[in-house]
């Protein structure tokens, strides 16, 4: 492991699928994330790390940009 344990709602990248999670909560070896904003939760094993600024911004124009489309409330 990195050294890095995740603490709930966190924002950490997912290397396994690539994308940023906000940490919900762990079970066991997995943990589980859902989009930033909300969305389908999905479970994520270590090791994770803490996103990036750049990471965090794109997670953030991505929200803006649904709820713009009217896609989330």
């Amino acid at each position: 492991m990195n050294g890095y344990t995740p603490r709930i709602d966190d924002l950490v990248w997912d290397e396994a699928t690539r994308k940023v999670g906000q940490v919900m909560g762990h079970v066991g070896p997995s943990w589980q994330l859902r989009p930033p904003g909300g969305g389908r939760e999905w479970d994520a094993s270590i090791p994770l790390r803490p996103a990036t600024a750049a990471e965090s911004l794109s997670a953030g124009v991505a929200l803006a940009n649904a709820r713009s489309r009217g896609e989330l409330p």
